[in-house]
């Protein structure tokens, strides 16, 4: 039989007791106390309250507060709905427990909705025999337990809205209450997008955005660790959810945080960085020493800039310099250090810092190695050096000895007579190859090394 599809109203008094007690009106009439008097002129005749004198009007009155009063059944509570817990996340148990229920009930019986609809039947209990019934929505989710209450395992945003409870009770009159349960999604972890991933500083407005969407959740953002400052150039949007920064600049290049927050849970997102863009100031760069011997060092070059969040690269006689085993840079690249310095390492230094932006180079810083030979090849050439000039000097003295010898020695005349062998003199011309005498510094700078070979061993011999 399909259940009353509403509950009796507590101070209904059933049509057939009533007319029962109507027959004992006047046995009610006499027990209250009331008697005829015969003596009034009132055509109904007149009663007498407690020695009063009343009409037949005024006992009718007084009669249907009485009854009302005597037919009234006691007040009982009506049956309420309690979700546990009150906040439901989904994917979490939940349950509604019935309280107030009428003791030794019949059966219950759980809709979804909040009218009674056999369409809508989660499932039905019979107390006496804890049989219980499934209905056409039941999800396969849903327990219904003997006392009334049901649990829905694992629940959805899809389970979200009201549940009816009917209890039938022994005397098959009936009593519902309709509860209701709101899921809460548990928020993901937000996300923060840019609608421009390089802005230029003092030139572009960039636009956060917190996402996903969610229904009931609330957004806040947070700057470096810290609430969002009072700034004319610091705009959020009516939910919240978007924040633009004008005219954005290094000081607001963040990082960001976006809190999203709904009543079961509380999610942060990842800290977003923006990558602001400026003209990059020229470094310097630096040496402790720029003239080094060969084989030593340490040599420190180190490159100057004042600006932050650049890369640093190093360049060689205007290439990207390779690093050798004996060049080390520094964690941020702003040091290079030579140990021990050869002398492939002469030339021209430069640094070059850049951002997304644009880069700028140092004036070049030019590197100086001197050398020597190495110590046999120095003392070989020295000994050939002294061997070769004193074989010089050596010659030299010996062009000049001859020279001398032949113009200061015992000589013969320009012209003079003797005898010889052949009682005939001899001159000057009669010699092989004579020639004018020349001066001195010419001798010196031409030796005739003939000279050996024009000198005449036949000299005239005195008796």
């Amino acid at each position: 039989m399909e259940p009353p599809s509403g509950p009796a109203s507590r101070r209904h008094v059933p049509w057939n007791r009533l007319l029962l007690a109507g027959t004992n009106v006047w046995s009610l009439v006499l027990a209250l106390g009331f008697k005829q008097d015969q003596t009034s002129p009132c055509p109904h005749g007149a009663y007498t309250l407690w020695g009063g004198r009343q009409t037949s009007r005024e006992i009718k009155s007084v009669l249907a507060v009485s009854l009302l009063t005597f037919w009234t059944p006691p007040t009982t509570a009506q049956p309420t709905i309690e979700t546990v817990p009150l906040l439901a996340a989904e994917g979490s148990d939940v349950l509604l427990l019935a309280h107030n229920v009428t003791k030794n009930p019949l059966g219950y019986a759980w809709y979804r909705g909040e009218r009674v609809d056999n369409t809508q039947l989660i499932g039905s209990c019979r107390v006496a025999t804890n049989l219980t019934t499934k209905g056409p929505a039941h999800s396969g989710s849903e327990t219904l337990y003997p006392n009334g209450t049901l649990l829905i395992q694992s629940v959805t945003q899809e389970d979200t809205g009201s549940y009816t409870l009917l209890v039938t009770k022994d005397d098959l009159q009936t009593e519902r209450q309709t509860g209701h349960l709101h899921v809460h999604p548990v928020l993901p972890t937000p996300v923060i997008t840019s609608n421009n991933s390089n802005p230029w500083e003092h030139k572009d407005t960039v636009v956060l955005t917190c996402g996903p969407e969610t229904q009931n959740t609330s957004y806040t953002w947070w700057i470096s660790n810290q609430s969002l400052p009072k700034s004319t150039r610091l705009e959020l949007s009516e939910d919240k959810r978007t924040l633009k920064v004008v005219t954005v600049t290094r000081k607001e290049k963040g990082p960001y945080v976006c809190e999203t927050r709904n009543p079961v849970s509380i999610s942060h997102s990842d800290p977003f960085t923006l990558d602001v863009l400026y003209p990059v100031v020229r470094p310097s760069l630096q040496a402790g020493n720029t003239t080094v011997p060969e084989h030593e060092g340490p040599v420190v070059l180190t490159c100057l800039t004042d600006e932050t969040g650049v890369s640093i690269r190093w360049l060689f006689k205007g290439q990207s310099l390779l690093l050798a085993e004996r060049m080390t840079l520094s964690s941020d690249s702003s040091t290079l250090t030579i140990d021990p310095v050869s002398r492939e390492d002469a030339g021209g230094y430069q640094c070059e810092v850049s951002n997304r932006g644009n880069s700028s180079r140092s004036g070049p810083l030019r590197l100086r190695v001197t050398w020597r030979e190495n110590a046999r090849a120095l003392r070989v050439g020295a000994i050939t050096g002294i061997v070769i000039g004193v074989l010089l000097v050596l010659t030299l003295l010996a062009v000049l000895g001859c020279f001398i010898f032949l113009h200061r020695g015992n000589w013969p005349p320009a012209s003079t007579s003797g005898r010889g062998p052949s009682g005939s003199s001899v001159s000057q011309a009669s010699l092989p190859d004579a020639r004018p005498p020349a001066p001195i510094y010419q001798e010196l700078l031409h030796p005739d090394t003939d000279v050996y070979c024009n000198i005449s061993h036949k000299a005239d011999v005195g008796p």
